[in-house]
């Protein structure tokens, strides 16, 4: 028990102890485009490109409807979100097609276009880099992601059979213009892919869960890898800011409501999202099937003040025992 509270303590100490820098905003004024007033904007790292604080997981898109993934989009692109997240294996394909179908006809001129792939082999990348451009009715990509790192085995496994090379080679032909990896697995991966490729310096994004419960995990990306990446000035993605709606679920895998959360007194919405706002992340990738949903967090972003180090600290104290209310960061394997 006195090892788990000292180590809590240097986790939120940690946490407490990042500072949002002013460097990461890319405008100090307000920006438009054809669309109208954009919500504010940060550098993704050292690509010298600026994304919306606030982005679009695609994962959601694939299992609701038609229409609701229509409407999610176009709420987006009316209230300011430019950054849209999505990947191969998602449907599979259907998130993918359906972007194809709202989104990139009307604005690929406007946006920042990220999907993935969790290929473990060149020939299966290629494929699934050709068959995203193809569904995303688009000729580039702004972001290719290796998706899902699992395990560090997983990354030597990918990086040995040849994966790698097609999303430099991707990068050098110019149909993606940023590459990335991504996991909600094991900080480990992360490690182990930034050890592989150190003296290579081919990152230009990574993406991760970044939350309360994580900092004030063992096995924390926000505390192990945060850092790293920040070091090599990869642009970092925040997703699970809800634990996946764990946070907030109503016993449900995928749809979570805010009119009865387990944690009503422990944090809200606001706290969780205003806390990875809080910290030097790129923008905040939400999952949202509907515009509720959506316009929720898209509130949240303008009313966003940095919380200071004492209410970071405070909220990593507040959630080290959820363990209580069972697995709520379920995604992790270690």
């Amino acid at each position: 028990m006195e090892h788990r509270r000292d180590f809590l303590k240097k986790m939120a100490g940690f946490t407490a102890g990042l500072t949002l820098p002013l460097s990461l905003f890319a405008a100090e004024e307000e920006e438009r485009d054809r669309m109208g007033l954009l919500l504010p904007t940060r550098k993704l790292g050292k690509t010298g490109e600026s994304v919306t604080m606030l982005g679009i997981g695609g994962f959601h898109l694939h299992w609701t409807t038609d229409m609701d993934a229509r409407d999610v989009i176009m709420t987006a692109m009316r209230n300011g979100i430019r950054f849209f997240d999505t990947a191969e294996g998602y449907g599979p394909q259907v998130s993918e097609i359906r972007m194809g179908k709202f989104l990139t006809p009307r604005f690929r001129d406007l946006v920042y276009l990220m999907t993935k792939s969790q290929a473990r082999d060149p020939e299966t990348a290629r494929k699934h880099l050709e068959g995203s451009l193809e569904r995303l009715k688009t000729d580039y990509l702004d972001l290719w992601q290796m998706h899902s790192l699992l395990t560090p085995e997983d990354v030597d496994e990918r990086i040995d059979n040849g994966v790698l090379d097609v999303f430099i080679e991707a990068k050098r032909s110019g149909k993606v213009r940023h590459i990335g990896f991504t996991g909600h697995q094991n900080p480990y991966a992360f490690l182990r892919m930034l050890e592989r490729t150190g003296d290579m310096d081919i990152w230009d994004a990574a993406q991760m869960p970044v939350n309360p419960l994580d900092a004030a995990s063992t096995h924390s990306f926000t505390a192990l890898v945060l850092p790293e990446l920040l070091k090599r000035d990869i642009g970092v993605l925040a997703m699970k800011t809800l634990a996946d709606g764990r946070f907030f679920a109503e016993k449900n895998l995928h749809q979570w409501h805010t009119d009865n959360p387990i944690i009503p007194d422990v944090m809200s919405i606001a706290d969780a999202q205003h806390f990875a706002w809080s910290l030097p992340i790129s923008t905040l990738i939400t999952g949202a099937e509907n515009t509720r949903f959506l316009e929720e967090k898209i509130e949240l972003a303008k009313q966003f003040k940095q919380l200071s180090e004492e209410d970071r600290l405070a909220l990593v104290e507040r959630v080290s025992d959820l363990s209580v209310y069972g697995s709520l960061e379920y995604y992790k394997r270690v």
